[in-house]
C-alpha cells in the first residue's frame, strides 16, 4: 500500500512504524472473512482493511471525525486478522497508533469520558473492584435476572502452598480475577507445587496496564508496566524462572512491554527482559509435561517409589480412571491464539488429563468479551457471545473451559453450562490421585 505521510507524522517513531505496516498491506481482503465485527455488521469500514484505509487517510493528513473514531472503537483488538493475513500486517500495532491520534484529535464527550475513566479506575483497582463486587454479591438475590448473570456468586480459593521449593516462579494476581475467581491462581500454585515449583507474588505488582492501554490512556498503561517491572526484577535477579500468566489478556500485554517501552532509555532493556521471561501457564506446563503426565494419567507410574508400611511401591495415580467431568468444550481466547500465537497446548494438556474435548466450530472467532468491549459495545458483544456459546454448546459438553477471566465471565453470563478456567481441572485431577 503506497503511503505519503503528513509532515506531522513523517520521521517520527510512530510514523515510521505506521508507514512500514501500511506498506505491508496488499489489499487482499483475507482479513474480512475472519473479522468478527465484519461478520456481524457487514460494513467494510468495520473490517481490518477498512480501518486500515481510515488510519491511512488520517496519517496522510485527513481530519478524523467521530465516525472514524466509532469504526476504530468497534474493533475488538482480537488480532484474528493477523493470524489470517498472508502478508504479516501488524494490525494491532497500527491500531494502537491510529486510535491514539484519533483520540487526541476528536476527543470524547463528558459522559463517555467519565464512563471510560470509571472503568479504568474501578476495574484496575482490586480494592475498589472487590468492594463493589462484595456489595453486589450481598444483594445479588434481589436483583433482576440479567443483573444476577453479571455478578457471580462468591467463591473460595482453596490452599495456596507455602514456598518450599528451590525452583520459584512469579504470578501476576491481576485486577478482577482474584475477586471473581480466586481459585484460578491458587489452583495454579497447587499444580506447580506438585511439580516442585513454588509460585509466589510480588507485593507491589498490580494491573498489567491493558485496561488503560486499550482505553487509549497510553500514559497510565505505561506507568503500570514500569511499576510491574520494578516489582518483578528483584525476584528475577533472585532466581525466579518465569512470570506466569493465568489470564491470557494480561499475558499478551506483558509480553508487549518490551515493544511498548522500546524508546524509554531507563526501561527498554528491563522491559525486554520481563517480556522474554513471561509465560502463559500453558507454556509452563507444556515444558513440564514429562513430569506432569505420570501424575495425572491412569496407569502411568510416578518416577521413583514411595514407602508404604516399610515396603517400596510404585504409585499409580487415579486407579479409578476418569475425571469428575469428562466431556468439555474449550474456548481459546483471542489473546492466547492470536495475540500470543499459542494454539493446541491447552487442548493437549486436557487430553493428557483424560478429558474428551468436543468439536467447536469457528474456534478462531472472538467471544465478544475483549476487556471492556462488552461494556462499551454491548450489542456487538452479545451477538458474538450468543454465536460463540452456540458453537461451544453444540457438542453437549458438561463444562466449558477457557484461559482468560474476561472470556470466562462474559460466556458464563449467557450460559447455563458452568464455565471455568482449564487449569482448575488439572488441579482437581491431580488432587484426586
Amino acid at each position: 500500500m503506497q503511503t505519503t505521510l503528513a509532515d506531522s507524522f513523517r520521521n517520527t517513531p510512530e510514523g515510521e512504524v505506521a508507514e512500514r505496516i501500511l506498506r505491508s498491506c496488499v489489499h487482499c481482503g483475507f482479513c474480512l472473512a475472519t473479522c468478527p465485527t465484519y461478520q456481524i455488521l457487514g460494513n467494510e469500514l468495520d473490517s481490518p482493511r477498512g480501518r486500515i484505509y481510515l488510519m491511512k487517510q488520517v496519517l496522510e493528513g485527513a481530519t478524523p471525525t467521530a465516525k472514524t473514531q466509532l469504526h476504530l472503537d468497534r474493533c475488538l483488538t482480537c488480532r484474528n486478522c493477523e493470524t489470517t493475513c498472508p502478508s504479516g500486517v501488524e494490525y494491532g500495532k497500527l491500531l494502537d497508533i491510529g486510535r491514539h491520534i484519533v483520540e487526541e484529535t476528536v476527543g470524547r464527550g463528558v459522559s463517555e469520558t467519565a464512563t471510560r475513566a470509571a472503568l479504568k479506575t474501578g476495574l484496575g483497582s482490586p480494592t475498589l473492584f472487590n468492594t463493589a463486587l462484595k456489595l453486589g454479591q450481598s444483594v445479588r438475590g434481589l436483583m433482576p435476572g440479567f443483573l444476577q448473570a453479571r455478578i457471580p456468586s462468591a467463591e473460595t480459593a482453596g490452599d495456596w502452598p507455602a514456598p518450599r521449593h528451590a525452583r520459584r516462579m512469579l504470578v501476576l494476581q491481576g485486577c478482577v480475577q482474584p475477586g471473581l475467581k480466586p481459585n484460578i491462581n491458587a489452583a495454579t500454585a497447587r499444580v506447580l507445587d506438585r511439580l516442585g515449583v513454588s509460585l509466589i507474588t510480588a507485593e507491589k505488582a498490580g494491573c498489567c496496564g491493558a485496561l488503560a492501554h486499550h482505553l487509549n490512556d497510553t500514559g497510565d498503561g505505561l506507568a503500570a508496566a514500569r511499576r510491574n517491572i520494578d516489582a518483578w526484577l528483584p525476584h528475577l535477579d533472585a532466581g525466579a524462572e518465569a512470570i506466569v500468566m493465568t489470564a491470557s489478556g494480561c499475558g499478551v500485554m506483558v509480553k508487549d512491554y518490551g515493544w511498548l517501552l522500546r524508546h524509554d532509555p531507563a526501561y527498554a532493556e528491563k522491559a525486554a527482559r520481563v517480556s522474554a521471561t513471561t509465560k502463559d501457564i500453558s507454556e509452563v506446563l507444556l515444558a513440564e509435561r514429562e513430569a506432569l503426565l505420570p501424575l495425572m494419567s491412569p496407569g502411568r507410574p510416578v518416577p521413583g517409589t514411595v514407602s508404604l508400611g516399610g515396603t517400596a511401591h510404585c504409585f499409580y495415580p487415579r486407579e479409578a480412571g476418569a475425571p469428575l467431568t469428562k466431556r468439555i468444550a474449550y474456548h481459546s481466547p483471542c489473546t492466547l491464539q492470536h495475540g500470543q500465537k499459542l494454539t493446541g497446548g491447552v487442548e493437549a494438556l486436557l487430553a493428557d488429563a483424560g478429558f474428551e474435548l468436543t468439536p467447536v466450530a469457528e474456534k478462531h472467532l472472538c467471544c465478544g468479551s475483549a476487556g471492556t468491549y462488552s461494556i462499551l459495545q454491548p450489542d456487538i458483544a452479545n451477538q458474538l457471545k450468543t454465536r460463540k456459546l452456540g458453537h461451544l454448546q453444540a457438542g453437549q459438553p458438561e463444562l466449558i473451559v477457557t484461559a482468560n477471566i474476561g472470556c470466562l465471565t462474559h460466556l458464563q453470563s449467557g450460559s447455563n453450562i458452568p464455565v471455568r478456567h482449564w487449569v482448575e481441572l488439572l488441579d482437581e485431577v491431580l488432587a484426586a490421585t
